[in-house]
């Protein structure tokens, strides 16, 4: 039997095709909710696709701001229910150093969120958390940056037999992938990416450029900045909040990567091939 990942969930369906219909078996991309504690008591939970869970749960801590480094993970790892049977889909943290302060961290959690309540907000919350523009010496060639979205492509099994899942891809100023995590959620995969990182002693990621699957939102550009990455590429269109934030950290922003075409929106000095008629904010 072929081995099925955590990730994948199998159905039947009907397929109709010039009028012919059959059943045949099908693959799902599953969407499980999946628990975070901090000191026993719970922070959130997000909507994600199982693996690379302990990941996720460190990304999201650092990119959203309520760790700053890894030192400040004591330890980490999968909780229990109330049957004291351990559970996938619930993950322990313990931080380093005092006990945790519930209310500081709700309120880390709610400005670090702000996005949708006003741009303004939005930014003067990524502002306040002291994030650094990224290493402004780090350049891709145009050329590399057009392949590498074959080369996430290729990698992420699981979209391969769902087509349902969104990735982020790590890579070096050559091309190489260093990491690629996929999800149900944009943004539960780039937080995979920078756990990861965090848990490796990677970060900051300034001599690399992240590639992800969906638009750039936001969210994405926020968690990137986190990160420390200095080029943030997407297959689709970025959104107007988010080229502000790029721009205004220095963050460079390629959206419509497509083939041998893309758009920079903000920091094309990192693009060794591009050429502008006139400078772009950042």
């Amino acid at each position: 039997m072929q081995h099925r990942p955590r990730g994948i969930d199998l159905t039947q369906v009907s397929e109709w095709q010039d009028g012919d219909v059959r059943r045949l078996d099908d693959c799902l991309v599953v969407e499980e909710p999946l628990e975070i504690r901090i000191d026993g008591s719970p922070l959130t939970v997000t909507m994600r696709t199982p693996g690379h869970d302990l990941d996720l749960a460190a990304g999201f801590l650092f990119t959203e701001g309520i760790i700053e480094q890894r030192s400040q993970l004591r330890s980490i790892g999968f909780g229990v229910t109330e049957r004291q049977e351990t559970s996938g889909n619930i993950v322990e943290v313990e931080l380093e150093g005092a006990p945790c302060d519930r209310e500081r961290l709700q309120r880390n959690f709610f400005v670090a969120s702000s996005c949708g309540i006003c741009g303004k907000a939005s930014i003067d919350a990524i502002r306040a958390r002291g994030l650094r523009p990224p290493n402004p010496d780090f350049r891709l060639d145009g050329d590399v940056l057009c392949s590498l979205p074959d080369k996430l492509r290729a990698a992420q099994t699981i979209f391969g037999r769902t087509g349902g899942l969104h990735a982020a891809g790590l890579f070096t100023a050559e091309g190489e992938l260093l990491c690629l995590r996929e999800d149900v959620g944009r943004h539960n995969a780039v937080d995979k990416v920078a756990g990861w990182a965090l848990r490796e002693n990677k970060l900051p990621l300034g001599d690399t450029a992240l590639l992800v699957s969906g638009r750039g939102g936001f969210e994405i550009i926020q968690k990137a900045l986190a990160a420390g990455v200095p080029l943030l590429a997407s297959v689709s269109a970025p959104s107007g909040l988010a080229v502000r934030l790029a721009r205004e950290f220095g963050l460079t922003l390629v959206g419509f990567l497509r083939g041998r075409r893309f758009l920079i929106y903000s920091g094309e000095r990192r693009l060794t091939t591009a050429r502008a008629p006139a400078a772009l904010p950042g």
